[in-house]
């Protein structure tokens, strides 16, 4: 149940690139819950679809979905061009879309990391430049919100292409807080701490508890991971009129873990090259049981 009242962002129209599936999904149920018109960008149709329908049958209200691959700068333009002419002028948008490797950096591939940062970094400024020169062009406000992590203030071991491109994002919304703020145009930025998703936690967590159990989370000062609704509700304040004043804001969420252990992944200094093998294979296991699920 929502902290806010149901019609909160009535009349709001926001775009969530990622939404088909972990954090941006649930940000997609809030938003519709409190009566925004949600539209979720993803680049495999039938996840969007799926998503869609289990969130209709959930909430009232519209939500629409878009293919799109934001490393792609045309196909972005292109995406933003159709919903501002098929559905009207978004109010708000959301860099979810991401990708992250939990590596030794010296094993990562070019490859690789084109992959993270290209999907961080490059689609997180495409979707925020088409939908910013569309706001001042029809002097309109906006709100950007991008999904960031605690390592953009002090980095982080085996995150490297993930700590550069969230880095990149975090300074991307302050300066553009500062370019953009005369013309009613707001960036914020959240940090979240541990918030279990079925498939990131089996990708990127591989083997890893949910219940404290486990060291990174027993060195959270809460002792715990963070609960889904306490994410949720950051994001709805932060995208609603009455938070119209805030602005460059990076807020982390995490229980206090940056400021206990720096809320990086520094506990994984002790990991063998043999174990660093075990988890790959265990990650790589878990991603293709997911493409498998999704194609059936």
């Amino acid at each position: 149940m929502s902290m806010f009242r149901k019609d909160l962002l009535s009349g709001k129209r926001i775009l969530i690139t990622g939404g088909g599936t972990g954090l941006g999904k649930e940000f997609a149920d809030e938003y519709m819950s409190l009566g925004a018109e949600v539209h979720i960008c993803g680049r495999r149709g039938s996840v969007l679809d799926e998503a869609a329908a289990e969130l209709i049958e959930k909430n009232s209200g519209t939500i629409r979905t878009h293919v799109c691959d934001v490393r792609d700068a045309a196909a972005v333009e292109a995406m933003i061009d159709g919903i501002w002419k098929e559905s009207g002028p978004l109010t708000g948008l959301v860099n979810n879309a991401a990708g992250n490797i939990i590596s030794p950096t010296e094993s990562l591939s070019p490859r690789a990391f084109d992959a993270v940062s290209s999907i961080v970094m490059n689609g997180s400024f495409y979707a925020t430049h088409a939908c910013g020169k569309r706001w001042i062009d029809q002097g309109l406000k906006g709100s950007v919100l991008s999904t960031l992590v605690t390592w953009v203030w002090d980095g982080s071991p085996y995150t490297v292409p993930s700590a550069m491109a969230k880095s990149a994002v975090h300074i991307m919304t302050k300066s553009l807080a500062a370019e953009w703020g005369k013309f009613g145009i707001r960036l914020n930025a959240v940090a979240p701490g541990p918030f279990p998703t079925p498939g990131a936690w089996k990708r990127l967590r591989p083997g890893t508890a949910t219940d404290g159990s486990d060291d990174d989370v027993r060195n959270i000062p809460m002792r715990r991971v963070g609960k889904m609704p306490e994410l949720r509700a950051l994001m709805a304040f932060l995208m609603a009129d009455e938070c119209e004043y805030l602005t460059g804001e990076c807020i982390a969420i995490d229980g206090g873990a940056m400021l206990a252990t720096a809320g990086n992944y520094s506990h994984l200094f002790s990991r063998t090259r043999e174990e660093w093998d075990e988890v790959r294979a265990m990650s790589k296991k878990a991603s293709d049981q997911e493409k498998a699920e999704r194609s059936n």
